[in-house]
C-alpha cells in the first residue's frame, strides 16, 4: 500500500479501499452529519492514538452512528505505517438515507456510516520537545504572537458541544479574518509572526483559537477561582521542561462551544497529578490585561507558545 494524497473510502472490517466517489446525497456534505479527527504520524505510529480512539467512540455515540472503532483504528494504523512523518485525516459521515430531508431512521440502517480517509506525507515538527514524563513528549513550536478576532463561534446544545463535528463554518470565517490580518500586517511592515487568533463565542467569552485550544495563566491572583493561586514567573524559553508545571494553567470550558481537542485533553491528563492541575475556567474580557502566559495547542502542532496577544482595542498584552 502506497501513501495517497487522495481521499479514499474505507471498509474498516475488510481493510479494503474503494474509489472515493462521494454522492451529492452524502449527509456530511448536505447536513454536516458527521465528525472528523486529524492525526499526526511519526515513524509509522499515530500520535496520541488512544485519545483519537476515544474521540471515535464518544462522537459515534453522541451522533448515534454505528462505528466499529477498534477495526477502524487497526485500518488507520496500517495506513500510518506507510509514513515516516505524515498526517491522517479521517471523516465519518452518516450513510445516505431513504428519508428525504434532515431526518433519518433510528435503526441499524439509520446508524450506518461511511469512513473517509486522506493520508498525506508531511513534516510533523519535532525540533523542540517538552517532556512531561518518560512516555510523553509534546512538540513545541517557535514562539509567535496572537490576535483577538471579532468573529464569533456558535453556542451549541449540550449533546454536540465540544464535538469535532463537520459543521465548522464559524471557524472557516474566523480563519479568513485571521488571514486578512496577517496579510495587512505583512504589507505594512514586511514582517509577521502572527500564528493564531483568539475567538469568542456568542456569550462573549473567549473560548479557543481558529484551529486550536487555548491555555492561559493570570498574573492577578484576585481573579483566580482556584485555591492553588500561587503564581510563578515562567522563563522566556517556552521550550523549558518546566513550562507546563510552573504556575496555574487555565483552559476555557467546552460545555457550550468550541472543540474539546485531543492535545487539550492530553495536557489536562498529564497535569492532573502535579502541584497545579489544569483548572477549567472561562476567559473573559476583564482577564485579558491580566494574562501572564498564553499558548494554543492541537494534536498536529503540539504547543504553540505566544509572546503577545493583541486585543480588539489594539492594545498589546506581552508575556
Amino acid at each position: 500500500m502506497q501513501p495517497s494524497n487522495s481521499w479514499v473510502c474505507l471498509s474498516a472490517l475488510e481493510k479494503q479501499v474503494v474509489a472515493a466517489t462521494a454522492s451529492l446525497d452524502n449527509r456530511g456534505l448536505a447536513y454536516a452529519d458527521g465528525f472528523f479527527t486529524t492525526m499526526g504520524v511519526i515513524n509509522g505510529q499515530i500520535l496520541w492514538a488512544e485519545y483519537h480512539h476515544q474521540r471515535l467512540i464518544s462522537h459515534a455515540k453522541a451522533l448515534q452512528l454505528d462505528l466499529d472503532s477498534w477495526s477502524l483504528l487497526s485500518t488507520l494504523q496500517v495506513h500510518a505505517q506507510q509514513h515516516r512523518q505524515g498526517m491522517l485525516k479521517l471523516i465519518i459521515t452518516r450513510a445516505a438515507q431513504d428519508i428525504r430531508g434532515y431526518g433519518y431512521t433510528p435503526s441499524e440502517c439509520g446508524s450506518a456510516c461511511e469512513s473517509w480517509l486522506k493520508s498525506l506525507a508531511m513534516t510533523v515538527s519535532t525540533a523542540e520537545q517538552l517532556s512531561l514524563n518518560d512516555e510523553c513528549s509534546i512538540p513545541v513550536q517557535p514562539v509567535s504572537t496572537a490576535v483577538c478576532l471579532s468573529s464569533q463561534i456558535a453556542c451549541l446544545p449540550p449533546s454536540i458541544a465540544g464535538l469535532k463535528t463537520l459543521n465548522r463554518l464559524d471557524n472557516v470565517l474566523a480563519s479568513a479574518e485571521l488571514q486578512g490580518i496577517k496579510t495587512r500586517v505583512l504589507a505594512s511592515n514586511g514582517e509577521g509572526d502572527i500564528s493564531e487568533g483568539l475567538l469568542r463565542d456568542m456569550t462573549g467569552r473567549w473560548v479557543e483559537g481558529t484551529m486550536s485550544n487555548v491555555f492561559y495563566q493570570l498574573s492577578d491572583s484576585r481573579l483566580v477561582d482556584s485555591p492553588s493561586s500561587e503564581m510563578i514567573n515562567i522563563p522566556n524559553n517556552k521550550s523549558n521542561t518546566n513550562y507546563l508545571t510552573q504556575g496555574q494553567w487555565y483552559t476555557p470550558s467546552m460545555a457550550q462551544s468550541g472543540v474539546a481537542g485531543v492535545m487539550r485533553q492530553v495536557i489536562i491528563d498529564e497535569l492532573s497529578t502535579t502541584k497545579y492541575p489544569v483548572v477549567v475556567r472561562s476567559l473573559q474580557d476583564k482577564d485579558l490585561p491580566q494574562l501572564q502566559q498564553l499558548f494554543f495547542c492541537n494534536a498536529l502542532r503540539g504547543i504553540m507558545p505566544m509572546a503577545s496577544l493583541t486585543l480588539l482595542s489594539g492594545e498589546m498584552v506581552g508575556f
